[in-house]
């Protein structure tokens, strides 16, 4: 039985249905590697990762900042405009949420072995 509480539930829902779009996972995954762990992509990276990641997806740039905005209302990213400039970083926290999630052992491996046979 799981541990977690509806709310915890819940919001893993909310982050796991935002990754579950292609175009999101990929943005996800690309501005995590693009920005330095726990700090904000400064407007040059920014500028390099966001437009990149448009360009190399070939999505319309309203369709990244609609994925973006997704993204930032399941917690995963932080979005903040300083003047003209958008900064996007990832969520360093909801990474280690999501770890322990999938570490957590909510099956006993006489489960888990029974499933694959």
């Amino acid at each position: 039985m799981s541990n977690y509480r509806k709310e915890d539930l819940e919001r893993f829902s909310e982050i796991f249905r935002a990754l579950s779009n292609p175009n999101r996972l990929n943005i996800f995954l690309r501005l995590g590697s693009c920005c330095v762990k726990g700090e904000a992509c400064n407007t040059d990276n920014i500028t390099t990762c966001a437009g990149d990641i448009g360009s190399n997806m070939d999505i319309a740039p309203s369709t990244l900042s609609h994925h973006l905005k997704e993204l930032r209302n399941a917690g995963l990213i932080h979005m903040k405009r300083r003047g003209q400039n958008m900064e996007c970083w990832v969520e360093e926290n909801i990474l280690h949420e999501m770890a322990d999630f999938f570490n957590c052992k909510c099956f006993s491996h006489k489960e888990v072995d029974k499933k694959n046979e």
